[in-house]
């Protein structure tokens, strides 16, 4: 991050520079620490949770966000305080950073099913969206993620294709499931509520599959804006791995009100939460 070198030439960073950046960096990982980790918290603390399939996967979700939000932080510090780093340490970094970010598109995709199936066969989500396929879904994320890395490694030209089939067959499924829910939340405010959280993850999905196509990008912007390489990783960065992590606990743990109820005693000081009191039918 500190060093890129373009044409034979090396290109760094102030150290004043260096320091308003990795400064950003640490204070948004503490921030965005503190808060994941009160969500991972109120979650495991309270049973009501984790015998719902919908918090499963948001938990599997938080939790992989915050060992991605971690890992490729750190990677960042290091490259500003360090000139080599070891090849072995280095790749495993990268390859935990790779694979956290590439299992979050699938798993919102599997939360946005389950609220399809909410709202279009409520009579039939408890049969269908159970505890056990929740971890069954969570259990068949990561043996894909670890196979493409190692595809793309193989063939830089199947990245491409990649990105287009996964990017049209999540696009066409979030939009079928768009349009059903619209279709059906006039009926019901549950409904409406469980739609605007739909869309919530389709701008989440969105903003997530860009780090399929964050280098082309990133290539073009320096055409477009030559010397400026060290300002568009930072920006490219900060949007493409950063910012989608701050939506998910805003997604579930400030628009939920089953949630929010246990989760504002690590942010209210002074106001007790009465945990025997379950808040049922008030998702949003």
């Amino acid at each position: 991050m500190m060093n890129s070198t373009v044409g034979q030439q090396l290109v760094r960073d102030t150290f004043t520079t260096a320091f308003i950046k990795n400064f950003i960096m640490v204070l948004v990982w503490f921030l965005l620490s503190y808060i994941n980790g009160s969500v991972v918290a109120t979650f495991f603390r309270h049973q009501i949770f984790y015998e719902d399939p919908r918090y499963i996967l948001f938990i599997h979700m938080v939790i992989n966000d915050a060992v991605q939000l971690t890992v490729t932080i750190a990677l960042f510090v290091v490259s500003y305080a360090l000139y080599t780093i070891s090849v072995g340490v280095c790749c495993f970094i990268i390859l935990v950073a790779v694979f956290t970010t590439r299992s979050t598109p699938v798993n919102l995709a599997g939360m946005a099913l389950e609220r399809y199936i909410a709202i279009c066969y409520p009579l039939r989500h408890a049969q269908i969206c159970t505890v056990r396929r929740a971890y069954m879904l969570i259990g068949a994320i990561w043996p894909n993620v670890f196979k493409d890395p190692v595809l793309l490694y193989k063939r830089q030209a199947f990245d491409g294709i990649y990105f287009s089939l996964v990017f049209l067959t999540l696009l066409c499924t979030y939009l079928r499931v768009v349009f059903a829910a619209r279709a059906l939340s006039t009926e019901r405010t549950s409904a409406k509520r469980a739609t605007n959280t739909i869309l919530l993850h389709g701008v989440q999905l969105l903003m997530c599959l860009l780090s399929y196509v964050a280098p082309g990008v990133e290539g073009i912007l320096h055409i477009i804006f030559p010397g400026r390489i060290l300002e568009i990783r930072f920006a490219n960065y900060l949007i493409v791995y950063i910012l989608p992590r701050f939506l998910s606990p805003i997604v579930y743990g400030m628009r939920d009100k089953k949630f929010r109820k246990y989760l504002k005693m690590y942010f209210v000081c002074g106001h007790p939460v009465d945990t025997r009191v379950e808040c049922k039918g008030e998702e949003d």
